[in-house]
């Protein structure tokens, strides 16, 4: 490692060299995922192709909407990616939150059941769906819910699924990432065995899963392995750090008409929403998002290796197979996950002088700090920390454009930690 451009941004030797240490294992996991980058990057150019993407589809509209080829052709190239009937790609779509609650709102209808098999959902859908009181809830609506707790080995229990399913239960939804739990993420494999089981009990269950910070890191999709609905952010993977804004959700061509009529209205549906000038961006971030998914994925498994082998729980570890770009890692006090946050935030390109504090955001129930110098304000494809400030205090670090920005930011976490006296190098 180059110590004399990293001693610039506050980097010791100690630090340095046991990071190169660390670095000299992983270069066989490296090869493997610029092999995976490859593969993906490959069916994100046939899409494209496929559907004939040219330089008319980069013109902005606005008004209406009507008739916007770039849009459209957008929404095809999804599709094709995701091996699905249809695609909503819109930037109406605010955030990943959004789109879940979005296709939640769309298909469920009072007295229809929401099953959740994976335990509980991630903390900002819980007011989506009234497990915390909120104002035009499903639960408000009428609908009903269930919760299925993983097993302690945190594999899925089929039995207790099988009991719960009743001829009410319409929908089942899958988070595929661990959000703020400490459990592994899910493999689409396991997504896929799990949907078959699902389907086997009563083919009419529509499977939703929320594919943040998945998408790319497997050779297949949710979708190609059962899923109804496969929904997601574009200011995480898909995005590929260019995206500013926007959400996406594949499936079934009548569930996809649901939703886009429950995004603008009812007749109108996918035929009106205006893009702007955002196009450009979306294809263009598409275009990237294997190869920056890849450098998310290499500053994850550099962060497992670093805290691991210095005697911290991570989730996965370093030698895991990954199913998205979130590591956790588990600091035990707040302290250190305020550091590590704050070393994270200080190699950061935008707003590098910020120090992070815990605060109240919406839709947590504890306070929550995070560490996100981005371009695109809350993109957690970029070099971004969080964490809620509650045991067992576990940080979630995601993202990084390229990879040696995402090591800089771990290595700034790491020293972070070590200026404070938290942790100690052997």
């Amino acid at each position: 490692m180059n110590q004399e451009i990293y001693q610039k941004f506050g980097l010791t030797e100690p630090v340095i060299a046991y990071a190169d240490q660390k670095l000299a294992e992983l270069s066989p996991r490296f090869l493997q995922i610029d092999e995976r980058a490859e593969r993906a990057q490959l069916k994100v150019i046939l899409a494209m192709q496929k559907a004939r993407v040219d330089a008319a589809c980069f013109a902005a509209t606005n008004g209406y909407g009507y008739d916007d080829i770039g849009r459209d052709k957008l929404e095809e190239v999804y599709a094709c990616i995701f091996e699905t009937e249809d695609a909503l790609v819109r930037p109406q779509i605010t955030c990943g939150t959004h789109a879940l609650s979005l296709a939640l709102h769309a298909v469920l209808r009072p007295g229809d059941e929401l099953i959740s098999p994976v335990g509980q959902p991630y903390e900002t859908l819980k007011s989506v769906i009234g497990i915390t009181p909120a104002r035009n809830s499903l639960a408000e609506y009428g609908v009903s819910y269930q919760q299925i707790e993983l097993k302690p080995d945190f594999s899925f229990d089929y039995d207790a699924i099988r009991k719960a399913v009743s001829d009410k239960t319409k929908m089942m939804t899958i988070q595929r990432s661990k959000g703020y739990q400490v459990r592994p993420s899910f493999s689409v494999q396991q997504i896929g065995e799990l949907i078959a089981f699902i389907k086997s009990l009563n083919p009419n269950i529509i499977c939703m899963v929320d594919n943040c910070y998945g998408e790319f890191v497997d050779d297949l999709e949710p979708s190609q392995v059962g899923a109804d609905l496969t929904v997601g952010s574009l200011i995480k993977n898909p995005g590929g750090g260019l995206a500013p804004m926007g959400g996406y959700i594949a499936g079934r061509k009548d569930l996809i008409e649901q939703c886009a009529y429950m995004l603008t209205s009812p007749g109108l549906g996918k035929e009106v929403g205006a893009s702007l000038s955002v196009l450009p961006a979306f294809y263009q971030g598409l275009f990237m998002a294997p190869t920056v998914t890849a450098a998310a994925l290499k500053g994850a498994i550099f962060a497992a290796a670093l805290y691991e082998d210095l005697g911290f729980d991570v989730l996965p570890n370093k030698t895991e197979e990954r199913h998205d770009i979130i590591q956790a890692v588990t600091l035990g006090s707040a302290d250190r996950v305020i550091a590590f946050c704050r070393g994270i935030q200080a190699g950061a390109p935008v707003d590098s002088y910020v120090t992070p504090e815990p605060w109240d955001m919406p839709g947590y129930d504890c306070p929550v700090i995070m560490a996100a110098g981005a371009f695109v304000s809350g993109s957690s494809i970029e070099l971004s920390a969080d964490a809620p400030i509650r045991e067992p205090y576990a940080v979630y670090f995601q993202g990084g454009l390229t990879w040696p920005h995402a090591k800089l930011g771990i290595l700034k976490s790491l020293q972070q930690l070590v200026d404070e006296r938290l942790v100690e190098l052997p």
